[in-house]
């Protein structure tokens, strides 16, 4: 669960010791939008927790730092306060994959970042005497509050939001949830309908493109990042002893769905007589280079 990085080393410094709820907790409960069970990601030393529970909410704190308890269960709402905007770009999208992990199907995660940073950078903590990080941050969600100061991104499992809209992709069609497996602002992973395997996942780019080729590098790079997320996820859970990833591109390629994704299939003891070639299976007898 932890998402430190080594080139980030001081991003709890920024922590700031308050009394008083922050500001996007406050309007977050204005606005009606804490239900049900909430975890607060990144929650600094847990003063908005405190302050929650004192209100009757069942809540939990959840910080790499300071409250180290490695959150167990889904929740219908995760608030993540200002975390983002200390973060390198990395462990930001570790951060979006952990939390979209962690939030129930119908639940909603809200994001608050500054508005208030003028452009990125390492600066100089004279409290700390280190230098820590910080960034703007701009995310593809629907923003339900913006001051000078502060905007607040409501988030919802991508495959939720969509459901049905076959404009939107190939696999949204009908009304099933798609089971997700985790998700970024740019890709997102679901368990294929139609497994070879226990635990044949998909990862799959927010933008409808069928040839991956055309995908830019940023979009790539995130897929790229997910299959490692994805891979790791799997390995928990079914404990495969190996894997083929691979792309299917184009119809002569065997590619059947118009909307690029890269398969995660895991491989088990004796799932098929020879496993030897892999993927060079995917042409017959070509399987054994040295025939």
């Amino acid at each position: 669960m932890i998402f430190k990085s080594p080139n980030n080393p001081n991003s709890h410094l920024t922590v700031k010791v308050r009394t008083k709820m922050s500001l996007p907790t406050k309007v977050l409960i204005e606005q009606n939008k804490l239900h049900g069970k909430i975890l607060d990601f990144g929650c600094g030393i847990g003063k908005d927790v405190d302050l929650l529970k004192n209100r009757g909410l069942d809540i939990t704190g959840y910080d790499p730092y300071y409250f180290k308890d490695t959150p167990k269960d889904k929740y219908d709402t995760i608030i993540c306060n200002y975390v983002l905007n200390i973060l390198l770009q990395e462990e930001q999208v570790s951060v979006l994959m952990l939390i979209s992990e962690l939030l129930k199907p119908e639940g909603r995660a809200y994001f608050a970042v500054r508005r208030d940073i003028k452009r990125n950078r390492f600066i100089y903590n004279p409290r700390h005497k280190v230098t820590t990080y910080q960034c703007n941050v701009i995310l593809p969600f629907k923003s339900i509050f913006k001051t000078d100061n502060c905007e607040i991104y409501e988030y919802q499992h991508y495959t939720t939001l969509n459901i049905g809209k076959e404009a939107i992709s190939p696999f949204f069609t009908g009304n099933e949830i798609g089971k997700l497996v985790t998700e970024s602002a740019t890709a997102f992973s679901i368990l294929d309908k139609y497994p070879v395997s226990n635990g044949h996942s998909l990862v799959i780019p927010k933008r409808k493109v069928s040839d991956f080729f055309k995908l830019s590098n940023h979009e790539q790079n995130a897929c790229l990042i997910m299959v490692n997320r994805v891979r790791n996820i799997l390995l928990a859970q079914f404990k495969p002893q190996g894997f083929n990833i691979g792309i299917n591109d184009g119809i002569i390629a065997g590619q059947s769905i118009k909307h690029a994704h890269i398969h995660i299939i895991p491989r088990y003891p004796k799932d098929v007589p020879d496993p030897e070639g892999g993927i060079r299976n995917v042409i017959p007898l070509k399987g054994k280079y040295y025939i």
